[in-house]
Parts: structure tokens; C-alpha cells; sequence
């Protein structure tokens, strides 16, 4: 496989990327972007503004020029030169006390988007920006930073998103979202589907694509459409501006079930990493990540590690980049040496779980663990002997919290010693969120149901879409499941709870209160 991979360099020189176009997206000299006469389309700020990756002294800021996010050519409507971008942080909304500005340019290379790396701010505090570009300014985003190391937070609220197949409905659980006052959103995969988008999934009522996306995605340019495609649901770009987000990947950022540089649709692996490396590009590009995230080729690293204080640690899971094979008998699904994660990353994990003195340690993470069913292999239900060793790890850290997505169903499940005695002891809970719009309006219940709640430690399923709201004190974890009941038909539908959990600290377990 190594043989197979495109180096750092090489890629660079292929893509046309310049190392002072990475440096500039992420900083420049302001005088450079002082200019109010810089001359580009209007409605630059096509696409939002986001925030992400924050620590408890700053925050990566995000924005991408596009004032036709949908030209068939992948490049926005953007002219094919650099454009320099201003930004400002400041305390209020009404940007009264400004504490920082910057500029970075947006090149061609990179698909006009930057990635400005704020530094010096106060741990734990609430921060707005914008983003300048000539006479041009952008909607107003929000954001946090994390509390400092030395700080007990009182509470660290966030939510959790996943599965956003924008052609199956409206982002009506985005709306609902972008209202909460979060100091997180963790997305765990899927921000982007593949498939091409045909008359036969098309769902969301009055929308309509063009030609050019009918295909199944190949090349960066239709990567960069279709994230755009995306990013251009106004409730989508409300819910980047309303919070800092933490991302991960699942399998649609690239092509289904796929697994390290192998493909489960016959693509040659010699060709797969150059598809796995312009989709990784095109996520870099599109996402409010840090530098450290860009990819070398078809490489890039995605784990990646959060504290908020001494409440909690949060463990950001790359599922798909490192796993192994899938398995080819049930001999070989149980052998030991199988991973999921790939033995570096596995032991960055359990050494950040294990010698992590926060009152919480959250995994984010891309596919469910419990276990459910033998043959969904996909899933870490394929890697037994890994999920041996991952709850072993979580058995020595304090109060540990799977958050996962890839399903399409809101689930609660107690993690146990032995999924194989349910009197075993309970490690630690998942909360498993729903999709976004993936597989339409949903239904309580499904098909799929008697697999998962014939379990006596899954203690909810449901098959609507929403998002997870969980709120951590020192005391307690509270697990609020949202809902809406419909979003094939437009974005109106209410927010519904339907089901609140309460996990007592130094307790693991699920009491359902609603």
C-alpha cells in the first residue's frame, strides 16, 4: 500500500498547490488585504462563514469565495487568481471591542477558501467574527473557545450531527439547532454523499439540480460542487455560524464502506488513493479545520484531541482511513491482530484515555460500537478483538462517552464488558445520533428495529431524523434525543424530545427520565 501512495510532494506538484498558498490561507500580512478596492464578484460570501477546531486560546475561522457556489465548473464563480481576506474577532456582536484581526488570501489552488489560525483569546468565552473581502462583508459568526486547563467548567454543552444527504430533505434539524446556545458541534461523517443525484433521489420537494451532478463523484472539481451543493442550505450555514465545530469523516466523504485505499465497488487501488486524495483535499478545503488536517496525498490526519478544561476530554476518531480488509470468515473477523483504527491511532487513543485526568472522556467516532449483529461488518461489530481492546482502554479512563453516527437512527446504548453476558459490568454509554435528511422523513420504527432492541442494554431506537443535545457538569451527563417528524416536504417541521437519558458521574449507565 505504501508503494501505491503519492507523496507529500508529489501530490503538491500535481495539484498545482504552492507552500505559500497553504501558509496563506492560514495567515498573511494584513496590509495585504487592506485594499477596498479588490474586485470580485458580488455575493462573495456564497457559502457561510464556520468556525472550528478551538482551543482554549483560539479557534480556526473558515470561509470559501463563491458567489456562484453551484457553477458546473467547481470553482464558484471565482476568478482564477488570489484574493486577499480580512477578518475580525471581537467580544460583542456589535464588534464594538474588537481583540484581533488578520488576513489570509483565498487562492485558486485551494478553491478560494482560508483557514485563519486566531490565537490569544480567553479560555472558556464567547467570541463573534466576519470576514472582509474589498467592500464586501460576511454574515456574522459565533463562536468559543474551550476552558483553560486549570479551569472546572460548570457545563460544556454541544450537539452531535451526522448523514447530511442533502437530496432526501430539507436540513429542517439544522434550523432547530442553529437556535441552541452550544458551546460545540461534533460531526461525525458524512457531510457529503457521493452518489449521483437522479430524479430517483431526489426528495427534497422544489429542489432541482443540474446535469452535471446526475454522476457519481471522480475528480476534485465535482467534489468541490458538491460540498458546495451542500454548504449552500441556509440552515446548514446557520448552524456553521452558530458554534465551533469538530469534524471527522465517515465513508460518503469518499465512496461507500470504503476501507484504507480499498474500494468495495472494484476501483483499482492504484487509482482509489488518487480519488481518496482529492476527496481528503476537498474536505480540507470545504471545512473549518486546521492546517495540521490537510492532507500529504491520500493521507491526512484526521484524529485529533480536545480538552475542555478538567470536564472532559474529547478523542476525534478517523474509523475509516487506517482499518483493515473486511473480514473474510468469521476466523478471520475474530482474529486478534484485526483493527479498526490502525495500531498508531489505537494507541494514541488509549494513552490519551487512560492518563486523562478530565471527569469525562468523550470518543468521537464514526461507526456504532455496540454490539448489534455479526454480519454488519462495516461497523466495529467487523473488528470484535479491537473493540475488546478500545473497551478495556475505556474501563481505565473516567466516565467514558461514545458518540456516533453512519446509522440513519437515534440509538442509546450501555456499553458492556461482555456484550455477550448482559449482567456484565456496563463500561461506559454510546449515543448514537440520527442523520440529518439521509433516508428521508423516517419512522419510529423500522425494519431494521428487532436487530437492535432485541439487546436488553440498547434502551433506545428511533428512525427519525435530528440531533443529539448533550449537556456535561462535573455531576452528570443529560442526553437530550431530538427529532423532527418530517423533512421531504419542506423545512417547517417542529423539534420534538424523544427521549432524555441521564448519565450519573461514576455511574455509567442510561436512566431515562422522558
Amino acid at each position: 500500500m505504501t508503494e501505491r501512495r503519492l507523496s507529500r510532494r508529489t501530490f503538491l506538484q500535481l495539484s498545482g498547490v504552492s507552500s505559500a498558498a497553504l501558509a496563506l490561507g492560514v495567515s498573511a500580512p494584513e496590509a495585504l488585504a487592506a485594499a477596498a478596492d479588490v474586485e470580485v464578484p458580488d455575493g462573495v460570501f456564497g457559502l457561510g462563514v464556520a468556525s472550528g477546531d478551538p482551543a482554549s486560546d483560539g479557534v480556526v475561522l473558515w470561509t470559501r469565495l463563491a458567489p456562484q457556489p453551484l457553477a458546473p465548473d467547481g470553482h464558484g464563480g471565482m476568478p482564477a487568481r488570489p484574493v486577499p481576506v480580512r477578518y475580525e474577532v471581537a467580544a460583542d456582536e456589535g464588534f464594538r471591542q474588537i481583540v484581533r484581526r488578520g488576513a489570509a488570501v483565498a487562492s485558486p489552488e485551494l478553491s478560494h477558501s482560508v483557514h485563519p489560525q486566531v490565537n490569544g483569546l480567553e479560555p472558556g468565552r464567547e467570541y463573534f467574527y466576519r470576514f472582509i473581502v474589498g467592500r464586501q462583508m460576511s454574515p456574522v459568526g459565533r463562536t468559543k473557545t474551550l476552558p483553560g486547563a486549570e479551569q472546572t467548567a460548570a457545563g460544556f454543552r454541544f450537539a452531535t450531527a451526522s448523514c447530511q444527504a442533502w437530496y432526501h430533505g430539507h436540513f429542517t434539524a439544522y434550523r432547530h439547532l442553529a437556535a441552541e446556545e452550544l458551546d460545540a458541534v461534533f460531526f461525525l461523517g458524512d457531510y457529503i454523499y457521493e452518489y449521483g443525484i437522479t430524479a430517483a433521489n431526489l426528495w427534497r420537494a422544489g429542489a432541482s439540480v443540474t446535469p452535471e451532478h446526475a454522476v457519481e463523484i471522480q475528480t476534485l472539481e465535482q467534489f468541490r460542487l458538491r460540498y458546495a451543493l451542500f454548504k449552500s442550505d441556509p440552515h446548514l450555514q446557520a448552524a456553521h455560524a452558530a458554534a465551533p465545530w469538530m469534524v471527522t469523516w465517515d465513508d460518503h466523504e469518499v465512496q461507500n464502506n470504503y476501507g484504507a485505499d480499498g474500494s468495495r465497488y472494484g476501483v483499482s487501488p492504484e487509482h482509489f488513493v488518487h480519488l481518496r486524495a482529492v476527496a481528503y483535499r476537498a474536505f480540507y478545503e470545504n471545512l473549518p479545520v486546521s492546517l495540521a488536517v490537510l492532507p500529504a496525498g491520500p493521507d491526512s490526519t484526521v484524529h485529533r484531541r480536545f480538552d475542555a478544561g478538567g470536564l472532559a476530554r474529547f478523542h476525534v476518531l478517523d474509523t475509516r482511513q487506517y482499518r483493515d480488509r473486511p473480514p473474510v470468515d468469521v476466523d478471520d473477523q475474530y482474529a486478534d491482530e484485526r483493527t479498526l483504527l490502525g495500531p498508531d491511532q489505537e494507541a494514541w487513543l488509549y494513552v490519551g484515555l487512560v492518563e486523562s485526568n478530565a471527569t469525562w472522556n468523550v470518543i468521537a467516532n464514526g461507526v456504532t460500537v455496540a454490539a448489534i449483529t455479526e454480519d454488519r461488518t462495516d461497523q466495529w461489530d467487523g473488528y470484535p478483538a479491537n473493540r475488546a481492546r478500545l473497551l478495556a482502554a475505556m474501563r481505565r479512563s473516567s466516565n467514558p462517552v461514545v458518540l456516533t453516527g453512519d446509522i440513519h437512527k437515534h440509538v442509546a446504548a450501555e456499553l458492556k464488558a461482555d456484550f455477550a453476558d448482559p449482567a456484565s459490568p456496563t463500561v461506559g454509554v454510546e449515543l448514537i445520533c440520527t442523520s440529518i435528511a439521509s433516508d428521508g422523513d423516517g419512522a419510529p420504527t423500522d425494519a431494521y428495529t428487532p436487530d437492535w432492541v432485541r439487546h436488553p442494554y440498547v434502551k433506545l431506537y428511533d428512525g427519525r431524523r435530528g440531533y443529539v443535545h448533550v449537556t456535561l457538569t462535573p455531576d452528570e451527563m443529560t442526553s437530550h434525543f431530538k427529532i423532527v417528524p418530517w423533512i421531504e416536504a419542506d423545512a417547517d417541521a417542529p423539534l420534538e424530545t424523544v427521549a432524555t437519558f441521564v448519565t450519573p458521574a461514576g455511574a455509567p449507565g442510561l436512566e431515562r427520565l422522558a
